[in-house]
């Protein structure tokens, strides 16, 4: 009977990390996967959106090169070769996937492909092998959830209902979408098809874009993306989907939005089968409970990533399972949850990591928020990106940086630039004394820093 020091189920973003990590502190560790290495992200989200939205990108620049003085393009013999695209897209996610395989080969991870089935705190069977361990981390993830709507199973069954995974499965890209449900991916995926070609209509219960993230920077964002003809419908009642259409309450009356498909992009639902023998502690969503060591209610056991419902995002699972490793090797590591950067891929980018003004003020907290528009900024104007802004809150007392919000072009990139100086407790007086490239769209940072202090200097 094989032994270990931790076994992981699950090698998605968050348990290959922690498999790897875990092995390079000197443990012996084994990943069960029954499914793709690299889990969700790596196959059907993160990096198949961002792969495909490349190529949307890609093609409006071409459709607006006359606003670059280049002449000759014929718009309307320019498309996408959707078939070709999904070929591209496969073809980085196969280099990526088997990119982790030799990652578990050169640390000496073992990969055990099949279901886990927990027997008891120490003990999993995976397709009849029984595998003994003194840890076990939990890094099933979450599954798709589903509105309840009358008439979405007889749609399903039809082929008009599409989901994240499935999306990219269509053999060509839908002339109009409708995409039910609001959630950031939501916007994602309007934004890839509307660049892609495809009319496309959100409708969602919240009563605003985007109501999980800084006001000014989803208002800006949801401008944008109507202007280029996304349609939204908020504060939707959902009553029934059938042929005719998708059929909601708005504001008391009834309407119906008709697509060639529709995408439900819907809360997660945590991935727990095969835990039944573990007395886990969940919380009121079904989420396995951790505290900040990632330690569920069992002490050998840890949950991480999606399926313990802190943050549905890569780069947290990633995180948590690098905090398991080193508490397994004797590192003293928690995890904190503060300065979690948020990044929605759209044209333009939102970002956005710790506090918003409102967050701030209802916290006691006595700040100042400095604000900088992309459009007097030298660099986006050459790159005809002016669209955005950033916003830096910061502390009265000391300074302290304790927010930071960005809408423009790269702005995933630039949040890093944010996530490492509050990380170090950084202030808006070390911002502004740090000499920064010109020209760069990042020099707004410097700008803003100097707004919250004074004045701006270019605007």
């Amino acid at each position: 009977m094989e032994k270990y020091d931790v076994i992981i189920i699950g090698g998605g973003p968050g348990g290959y990390v922690s498999g790897i990590k875990s092995a390079q502190l000197g443990l012996k560790v084994a990943v069960v996967e029954d499914g793709n290495l690299g889990g969700v992200c790596l196959n059907w989200g993160c990096i198949p959106t961002k792969t495909m939205l490349t190529t949307g990108k890609k093609l409006d620049q071409i459709r607006n090169a006359k606003e670059f003085a280049i002449e000759g393009i014929d718009e309307d013999k320019v498309h996408v070769d959707w078939k070709a695209l999904l070929e591209r897209k496969d073809d980085v996610v196969g280099k990526l996937v088997n990119g982790i395989r030799m990652l578990f080969k050169k640390n000496k991870v073992d990969l055990i492909e099949g279901f886990a089935k927990v027997k008891d705190k120490t003990t999993i069977e995976v397709d009849g092998k029984t595998l003994k361990t003194k840890n076990i981390v939990i890094a099933t993830g979450a599954k798709e959830g589903y509105p309840e709507i009358d008439g979405l199973k007889e749609m399903h069954e039809k082929g008009n209902i599409i989901y994240s995974k499935t999306a990219f499965d269509l053999e060509e890209v839908p002339k109009d979408l409708v995409i039910i449900g609001g959630s950031q991916y939501s916007i994602e995926f309007a934004n890839l098809f509307n660049l892609l070609g495809s009319r496309v209509t959100i409708v969602q219960k919240y009563d605003k874009v985007l109501p999980f993230v800084e006001k000014e920077a989803a208002k800006t964002l949801e401008r944008k993306l109507k202007k280029d003809g996304v349609k939204f419908v908020t504060k939707s009642e959902f009553k029934n989907i059938s042929e005719d259409g998708l059929v909601v309450e708005v504001k008391g009356k009834e309407k119906v939005f008709k697509g060639d498909k529709y995408l439900i992009s819907w809360l997660p639902e945590p991935n727990i089968k095969g835990l039944e023998a573990l007395d886990l502690k969940k919380d009121d969503r079904g989420f396995i409970e951790t505290d900040e060591t990632m330690k569920t209610n069992i002490d050998n056991v840890y949950a991480i990533g999606d399926v313990n419902g802190k943050y549905s995002l890569a780069h947290v699972a990633s995180a948590e399972g690098i905090v398991v490793a080193e508490r397994l090797s004797g590192k003293d590591s928690t995890m904190d949850y503060n300065l979690v950067p948020l990044l929605i891929y759209t044209q333009p980018e939102l970002a956005s990591i710790g506090l918003t003004e409102s967050q701030a003020k209802d916290k006691g907290m006595d700040v100042t928020s400095s604000k900088f528009l992309l459009a007097a900024n030298g660099k986006a104007m050459s790159e005809g990106d002016s669209v955005g802004f950033i916003k830096i809150i910061s502390d009265n007392k000391y300074g302290e940086i304790v927010g930071t919000h960005i809408v423009a072009n790269d702005a995933g990139n630039m949040i890093s630039n944010a996530a490492s100086i509050m990380q170090l407790e950084g202030t808006i007086y070390d911002m502004a004394k740090t000499i920064l490239p010109h020209p760069t769209t990042s020099e707004i940072f410097l700008e803003a820093a100097f707004g919250a202090i004074d004045k701006p200097i270019h605007m």
